[in-house]
C-alpha cells in the first residue's frame, strides 16, 4: 500500500484534476442527465459537480453507464423518500445508530478526508441483540440516514475546512479493526455488513478513498471469501490489509495527532467516543450537532 500510493494520485478524477478525456466524458454525462430530465443546473437542489463525478468514476468514465447508475440511485431515493427520511429522523436514534457502523473520529487524513474507524469486536452480543431487535426496514433506514449524514454534513464540512489542495471532499478513509473478532461474530454480522456495503456501492458510489484493515486474524482469508462479492472491483482495489506494524502505513496517510493511539498515533479516541474535532474544524462549527444536520454555505443547518 505504501509503495503504490507513492505514485498514485489520490485526486485523479476529482474536480480540478480531470484529464482532457475525463472532461469530455463529464460534459457528455451532464448532457445526458439534462436530456433525461435528471439534472437542471439552474435549480438550487441540483447535485454539484463533485458529487456527479462520483458516478463517472464508479463507471470508469462511461457516460451511459454513469447515467444508468445515477438514474437508478435517484429512483431509489424517491422510493425511500430519502430527503424526508433524513430530515425527520429521530436524533437519539441516529446517534445510537452510529455504534453499529464506521464512526467519524472527528479527524482528517493528510489530504483533508474524514477518517472513520470500525471496530468489529465492539459489536458484542448485547449490541448485536439490540441491532437485531429493530425491524429490517428500520435497520435499512438507519443506514440511509448515516450515509446522508456523511455526504451532507461531514464531507461538506471537510471541504470547507482548509486542506492541502482545496479539492472538494467526496471520499473518506476508513480503518477497519478486526482485533479480538471471532469468526462466529463475523458470520452473525454478515447480513448487517452486506446490506450496508451493497447500499453504498449502488447509491453512494465512490465515497471510499482507502479502507485499511488492521489486526486481521488468521482466518481472515475465509472472511474475505465471504465479503469480496459485496464490493465492485474498484472498491476492492481500495481495500488494503495491513501487516503486523500498521502504524508504518497509517502514518503515511495521517499525521500522528489525527491517528488513534491504538493504531500508532497520539489521538486519545476509542470506538464509542464522540468525534474529537481538530482545531480547524472546531473553528468552523464549535461542536458536533446531534441528530440530522447538514453543512451548507459554511454553516450547520437542519435538512
Amino acid at each position: 500500500m505504501g509503495d503504490s500510493r507513492a505514485t498514485y494520485n489520490i485526486w485523479a478524477g476529482h474536480l480540478g484534476h480531470l484529464s482532457s478525456s475525463q472532461e469530455d466524458a463529464f460534459a457528455a454525462f451532464k448532457r445526458a442527465l439534462v436530456d433525461a430530465k435528471l439534472y437542471d443546473p439552474a435549480q438550487p437542489s441540483a447535485p454539484d459537480d463533485p458529487n456527479l463525478l462520483r458516478f463517472l468514476r464508479a463507471r470508469s468514465w462511461d457516460p451511459a453507464a454513469a447515467l444508468k447508475q445515477f438514474s437508478d440511485a435517484e429512483a431509489w431515493r424517491r422510493k425511500n423518500d430519502v430527503d424526508k427520511l433524513f430530515a425527520a429522523f429521530d436524533p437519539t436514534e441516529l446517534e445510537n445508530s452510529r455504534r453499529y457502523y464506521p464512526r467519524w473520529t472527528g479527524r482528517r487524513d493528510k489530504n483533508g478526508m474524514p477518517v472513520y474507524v470500525y471496530h468489529l469486536a465492539s459489536m458484542d452480543a448485547a449490541i448485536q441483540k439490540e441491532l437485531s431487535a429493530a425491524p429490517p426496514e428500520r435497520r435499512y433506514q438507519r443506514i440511509i440516514a448515516l450515509y446522508e449524514s456523511m455526504i451532507r454534513f461531514t464531507m461538506p464540512l471537510c471541504s470547507f475546512v482548509p486542506h492541502p489542495t482545496q479539492t472538494p471532499i467526496t471520499c473518506v478513509v476508513t480503518i477497519i479493526d478486526l482485533k479480538d473478532v471471532s469468526i462466529g461474530s463475523m458470520w452473525n454480522l454478515r447480513s448487517h455488513l452486506s446490506e450496508s456495503a451493497k447500499l453504498a456501492t449502488a447509491n453512494y458510489p465512490e465515497t471510499l478513498s482507502t479502507i485499511a484493515i488492521v489486526n486481521a486474524p488468521p482466518f481472515f482469508p475465509t472472511i474475505w471469501g465471504w465479503i469480496k462479492g459485496w464490493f465492485d472491483q474498484g472498491t476492492r482495489n481500495k481495500i488494503h490489509i495491513l501487516g503486523k506494524n500498521p502504524a508504518e502505513t497509517l502514518l503515511t496517510l495521517l499525521d500522528a495527532e489525527n491517528l488513534p493511539r491504538q493504531y500508532g498515533g497520539t489521538l486519545e479516541w476509542e470506538f464509542f467516543s464522540e468525534p474529537d474535532l481538530d482545531a480547524a474544524t472546531k473553528d468552523a462549527i464549535r461542536e458536533m450537532p446531534k441528530g440530522p444536520a447538514i453543512f451548507v454555505d459554511g454553516a450547520v443547518a437542519r435538512p
